[in-house]
């Protein structure tokens, strides 16, 4: 699976970022799924191969205008697209009015169904080979981490097991390969029964505000990649004496170095760290310095529309 960081910002945009939004793709590189959708995302898109036509659905994790208020003006531009499949947009119960009441008064027609579902009651979601769930964090309101796993990665043939139950070569290979059903001898094949994947499935979790990264603990062992705010470093906290509800970069990656994370992703840096403090303000490095002084493992400090491959070896890299 593949990530690209449409927003890395905390709170208000800068020059260099926008607000929240992270699109994870697909192995396939046909579906994707976005997380948040702070201001502009629609304006991010335009400067990624990303289209509103292959959406796979949308996942708010919590209320915060930074994290959502892109949303009626994204569906608009994919109505506009010319989508028309549903889409799936699961948030909190309490910004569901706000999107329909928002698309109502401003008089917006979707030529697509708008499938809404409430977070708090979200039980699942399925789409392509991606199975989505969610975990409850801890933030000033509600905010919840949605997990997304992989399931039949790349998937070859089971040959054997076809030749014995006397399945010919030809066509209905191609289809079961595929992922589709078929029908032999009036029975209904099931293409999971004739596949074999090639890799192990990926793992990956994208949070949204949170102050308490061990309520991460069962799902974050030995994860591929876990996404998470490194709002502040610590001794900007210790200066504040508060941490507004999110967490520093040192807190993180000594939870990822015991969780045994093996790629960390950190985003959502407050608008203080600039990419250089040229003698004012805070700088980034500064963020990446306390994170390696507690983590080992891959650390990336996720960049506006910087794309991420996560490989066969594990390894996330810079796509």
């Amino acid at each position: 699976m593949d990530l690209q960081f449409l927003g890395t910002s905390s709170g208000v945009p800068t020059k260099a970022r926008n607000v929240s939004a992270t699109a994870v793709i697909e192995s396939t590189g046909h579906g994707w799924y976005l997380v948040d959708c702070g201001e502009g995302t629609q304006h991010q898109l335009l400067h990624s191969p990303l289209s509103l036509r292959d959406l796979r659905a949308i996942f708010i994790t919590h209320v915060h205008g930074d994290h959502c208020f892109g949303l009626p003006g994204l569906l608009a531009s994919a109505g506009m697209s010319g989508r028309k499949e549903p889409l799936p947009l699961i948030l909190p119960d309490a910004l569901q009015d706000w999107v329909r009441q928002g698309l109502a008064v401003s008089d917006t027609y979707l030529p697509f169904e708008l499938q809404l579902q409430a977070l708090e009651t979200f039980s699942g979601f399925t789409a392509g080979n991606v199975e989505v769930s969610t975990v409850e964090l801890s933030h000033r309101v509600r905010s919840w981490g949605y997990v997304f796993d992989e399931h039949d990665p790349e998937p070859r043939l089971d040959t054997a097991r076809l030749k014995a139950d006397g399945i010919p070569a030809g066509p209905l290979w191609g289809q079961l390969v595929r992922g589709v059903a078929v029908t032999h001898e009036g029975r209904t094949l099931a293409p999971r029964d004739y596949q074999q994947p090639t890799r192990a499935p990926q793992r990956i979790i994208v949070c949204g505000d949170n102050d308490r990264p061990e309520l991460l603990a069962e799902l974050a062992r030995g994860v591929d990649v876990l996404v998470h705010e490194a709002t502040f470093t610590q001794p900007v906290v210790e200066r504040s004496q508060t941490t507004f509800g999110h967490s520093t970069a040192a807190q993180v990656a000594q939870f990822a170095e015991v969780a045994g994370v093996k790629n960390l992703v950190l985003t959502h840096f407050s608008a203080r760290y600039q990419a250089s403090a040229n003698g004012r303000g805070n700088s980034i490095a500064e963020v990446r310095d306390e994170a390696l002084a507690h983590y080992s493992g891959n650390l990336t400090l996720a960049r506006d529309l910087q794309r991420y491959h996560l490989g066969r070896d594990g390894c996330l890299v810079e796509a």
